[in-house]
């Protein structure tokens, strides 16, 4: 059985402790042994970064663009490899999965192209014989801390832009699919990337990543994962005065209007919800259906839902992959459960049998719900969404604002005036206008509000934000 150690200092330290990473398709199947890793690896790994942080932030951006560059070049060579990999540990479906590799690399070249865009300021004094220069500056080590649903696509647009701007990294990976990070590790150790730039730690997030969280040599923290433990983070580093960047949890509306055209609104809100087993943040998990048109949207996307293969993520034809662990397929049948309690109808959500022994659930639709349910509250995060039936417009954008979620929006409409409103009034970070509330762009701002993000935007040139300092140098001619 192959096993995989850590990356600290430009070596590669073999796993002490080690945890297995099971196939969620079929349970038999043992993709590897990755470190599980204690605390004395963060504090070497992090020892390493900053000896090695002062030559990386001083180096030419042109050396940051190759390393960067050629790790993207690496990735998408082997995409259908990796592809492969990651359909086997987190559960994607291989398009799916094959596609999150693609964009890993995509992400990548992007930000060898930032490297070489580092802009400043040159101002004015409002003194005479004065200059103004306003420069950016690498904050540090960074702290990395990534989930287990973009096993490869978040890590890449956090790796990517902390080395772009001049910054040494520390990341740890989710304990349930460590094997994407760690092929991004092996690409940027083969692209010849200067001892302790970046260092991987694998291992448990009560261990690990607090000890991420809490070091005195981590400058900043970029967080990905859920609402709760985001909070602790967003805490933690306040009190210790550390950068902070945390990316949540969502509860996120699709709005379907009476003047919506179905041929667009049942397959955008199939996708959005039930898409990668619903296992994204920017799920749509509340579909907000005006009475005119619910009924005949009801009747086709419950049809079309049912209609959904689940299977095996790498088999051809499979639509619909595994739940990620027993943990969460527990989760997700709970809520069914809860859904049944409070009086919603409920189509499918049972756990049914895959090929092989695994985490198989057929896609739910609750019906007959309001906003004030459990389901409609809080975040599941499987292949379940419900539908709440609004009188107009305005309601239905009311009831799309009432969470304490903000993250991704959408609405299904023939109508200029109603998309404008509600791209204008909707309390979300991201607004899709008949189009699936997933699936953003990888050279755009990524990010929510309210309990869905805290910090700066991720991806895109709005990266800057996080991953540097600001500089402002008075200059007197004499």
């Amino acid at each position: 059985m192959l096993s995989f150690g850590n990356l600290i200092g430009g070596q590669w330290i073999p796993a002490e402790d080690a945890r297995a990473n099971v196939n969620p398709s079929d349970t038999n199947d043992i993709i590897g042994h990755y470190a599980s890793a204690d605390a004395s690896a963060v504090d070497a790994a992090v020892a390493a970064a900053r000896d090695a942080f002062e030559a990386w932030s001083q180096t030419s951006p042109q050396v940051r663009h190759d390393l960067l560059d050629a790790v993207g070049t690496s990735i998408l060579a082997r995409k259908e490899e990796i592809g492969r990999l990651l359909a086997r540990e987190e559960g994607k479906t291989l398009p799916e999965a094959i596609g999150e590799t693609t964009r890993a690399g995509q992400v990548f070249k992007f930000f060898a192209g930032e490297a070489l865009r580092i802009a400043g300021d040159a101002q004015a004094s409002t003194r005479p014989d004065i200059d103004v220069e306003v420069i950016r500056e690498p904050v540090g080590v960074v702290g990395l801390i990534t989930p287990w649903n973009f096993p490869i696509a978040i890590p890449a647009w956090k790796i990517a832009p902390a080395l772009a701007y001049g910054n040494c990294a520390v990341l740890k990976p989710a304990d349930l699919t460590p094997g994407c990070a760690h092929v991004i590790a092996e690409a940027l150790h083969e692209a010849g990337c200067p001892s302790g730039v970046f260092n991987l730690v694998m291992g448990r997030g009560s261990v690990v990543g607090e000890a991420i969280v809490t070091h005195d040599g981590i400058d900043a923290v970029s967080f990905t994962g859920s609402a709760a433990t985001g909070a602790r983070i967003a805490e933690t580093c306040g009190r210790l005065r550390k950068k902070v960047q945390t990316e949540m949890g969502g509860k996120n509306p699709m709005v379907v209007l009476d003047d919506a055209d179905l041929d667009i609104a049942v397959p955008a809100c199939l996708n959005g919800a039930y898409f990668s087993t619903g296992q994204r943040c920017t799920a749509s998990s509340r579909l907000i259906v005006q009475s005119g048109i619910h009924d005949a949207f009801v009747e086709r996307l419950s049809r079309e839902m049912q209609a959904l293969k689940v299977g095996d993520a790498l088999d051809a034809g499979t639509q619909i992959g595994p739940v990620v662990d027993e943990r969460q397929l527990a989760s997700n049948l709970d809520y069914v459960a809860i859904a049944r309690s409070e009086a919603a109808e409920v189509i499918g959500g049972d756990r049914i049998d895959g090929p092989a022994p695994g985490f198989f659930q057929a896609p739910a639709l609750f019906l007959g719900t309001d906003n004030g349910m459990r389901i409609n509250r809080e975040e599941i995060f499987g292949p379940c969404a419900s539908v709440i039936r609004v009188t107009n417009a305005e309601e239905a954008l009311a009831v799309a604002n009432d969470t304490e979620f903000g993250l991704s929006a959408g609405i299904c409409t023939s109508s200029l005036k109603h998309a404008r409103t509600f791209r204008r009034r909707v309390e979300a970070g991201m607004v899709m206008v008949n189009l699936p509330t997933a699936g953003v762009d990888y050279h755009v701002p990524f990010g929510g509000r309210k309990g869905s993000s805290y910090g700066a935007r991720e991806q895109g040139r709005y990266a800057v934000e996080f991953y540097t300092t600001v500089k402002t140098s008075y200059i007197s001619a004499g």
